[in-house]
């Protein structure tokens, strides 16, 4: 799944070339991708409407409408989104395709079909993408050791688990809490509780700066995005701890093991991360 630094790529990719340009026609090809309203809908009222910009909360992508609607987007495991020419290639599994006012055309793609949109219509309360239990971002001046231990120094969980809950800190996944607990030196199956405080301060200062850091690393041209079909950038090679097993450690040379915590695979440095 892509995460905080992959779903900003993608902001940063697609804002630009959508900005100002308006949907002329719409074709979804499996309803299923469309979580509210339904799809006839979420169709007829999209069609005419210009895009004004585009945000980003966790991993979720907010396209700003000229009418004050918000569409919203969670790519899940597999989605893929592409602004493409009229004549690119389509790939197999388009579930839906805008026609722009520039000539141009939103794709997006999902083999497993698990991502979803949704459509808020001006001023309406959402309560149906799960974005208002949203905990703080990864770059919120609220992100300290203070707040940390007042959410998690009480959870008997192992901190690895507990990064990936979204309502604490957003957009967050099993990539980046592997680099963020290399970079703290924590091993990511310790508890909540029995993290020091030095531990927590080491834990606030790398999470935003391990999510800054890939975020900047992901930076790639929109013609390199497009070859890639929106999906060739993810897990490149900049990574440090995340599917190293085997591999040595950049701090000491020890070479990483890999175990599961929480169902998730987990790569770390049995040195630099002592349990």
């Amino acid at each position: 799944m892509p995460e905080l630094p992959e779903v900003e790529t993608i902001r940063r990719i697609i804002g630009p070339q959508i900005s100002g340009r308006s949907i002329t026609s719409l074709k979804i090809h499996n309803p299923q991708i469309i979580a509210f309203p339904d799809a006839d809908t979420f169709s007829s009222s999209l069609v005419g409407c210009s895009f004004t910009g585009m945000s980003r909360r966790g991993k979720f992508l907010i396209f700003h409408l000229d009418n004050g609607s918000r569409l919203v987007l969670h790519l899940r495991m597999t989605g893929q989104l592409l602004v493409t020419p009229a004549d690119h290639q389509e790939e197999k599994h388009t579930h839906l395709k805008a026609e722009l006012s520039d000539g141009k055309q939103i794709r997006y793609i999902d083999v497993r079909r698990f991502g979803r949109f949704w459509l808020l219509s001006n001023d309406e309360a959402d309560t149906v993408t799960g974005m208002d239990k949203l905990g703080i971002e990864p770059d919120n001046a609220l992100l300290t050791a203070d707040f940390l231990i007042e959410k998690l120094n009480k959870r008997k969980k192992a901190i690895k688990e507990m990064l990936h809950d979204q309502t604490i800190i957003a957009g967050i996944g099993n990539i980046y809490s592997d680099e963020i607990l290399h970079a703290a030196k924590i091993h990511p199956e310790k508890p909540c509780c029995y993290l020091t405080r030095s531990e927590w301060k080491r834990l606030a200062e790398q999470i935003p700066k391990v999510i800054a850091w890939a975020t900047e690393a992901n930076e790639i041209t929109p013609e390199d995005y497009l070859a890639g079909n929106g999906k060739e950038y993810r897990n490149t090679p900049f990574l440090k701890a995340y599917g190293h097993n085997g591999k040595p450690c950049e701090f000491c040379g020890t070479l990483f093991e890999k175990l599961t915590v929480g169902c998730r695979s987990s790569c770390y440095c049995p040195k630099c991360q002592k349990k």
